[in-house]
């Protein structure tokens, strides 16, 4: 059984994990957050704020610290932070586990538009419609801020950092959210065209329903691939089997 576990990441599912293993006697959780978020929710066990500088720094933490494993539980396109961690894992020798909750797919009825990065789905909305619902996050807006002619709806928790498209109008709010509340989004900015990553899961994905609802296409940025060798566990339950621990 891991004496010291360090969480990456403040992902439901990463909150999950970390109130199961710090409810068990014997184990420390330590859950690190990147602090792009000034408030962000509680977490059970001991938190951690920032970077660690590189894997090389996230190697001299796990070390210092005596961290027996060490989970990936990070967004899904936090791919460098996934890189460093495979690299720390590997150069210390700490059993990693990457959790990443499954990827959403199309049903009928949806009008989806596949592309492979935030330049992609900036380069595919200029033909789908004029009014974006652009539920992508406050990071990597600035892949967006060329496109003059249309209308950008924006949903973040805390105001995004420039540049931005000239047409922006911004909403903040903290998910997550009910069907009926993205459809009445969608309808109160009469948006054409909606723009989301791929995270996966439950959480997120009532803008989804909403969309296919309205018959509103969606562009949906893909995930980056995992490094190579590195495989992913779907849930809290998957993490705790390669742990060695059962379910609680």
């Amino acid at each position: 059984m891991p004496a010291h576990v360090l969480i990456l990441g403040g992902t439901t599912e990463a909150r999950r994990l970390a109130a199961d293993l710090a409810a068990r006697p014997g184990v420390r959780v330590t859950t690190s957050l990147a602090g792009r978020v000034a408030r962000p929710g509680a977490v059970a066990g001991e938190v951690r704020i920032g970077g660690f500088g590189g894997a090389q720094g996230l190697a001299d933490w796990l070390r210092a610290h005596c961290v027996d494993a060490l989970v990936d539980a990070t967004h899904p396109f936090a791919e460098a932070i996934t890189a460093n961690a495979a690299r720390a894992a590997a150069s210390t020798g700490t059993p990693l586990v990457v959790l990443r909750r499954p990827g959403w797919r199309p049903a009928p009825g949806d009008r989806w538009y596949d592309v492979p990065s935030l330049a992609g789905a900036a380069e595919a909305l200029p033909g789908l419609g004029r009014r974006v619902f652009l539920s992508t996050g406050r990071l990597g807006l600035a892949a967006f801020a060329h496109l003059t002619d249309l209308h950008f709806v924006v949903r973040s928790v805390e105001p995004p950092e420039p540049p931005l498209p000239p047409d922006t109008e911004l909403v903040l709010a903290r998910g997550p959210f009910t069907v009926a509340e993205e459809t009445e989004l969608l309808r109160a900015h009469r948006i054409e065209v909606l723009v989301t990553k791929d995270s996966g899961g439950e959480a997120t994905a009532a803008k989804l329903t909403a969309a296919r609802e309205l018959a509103v296409p969606v562009v949906v940025v893909r995930r980056p691939p995992l490094p190579p060798g590195v495989a992913a566990v779907p849930d809290v339950p998957g993490v705790l089997e390669r742990l060695g621990l059962r379910p609680g």
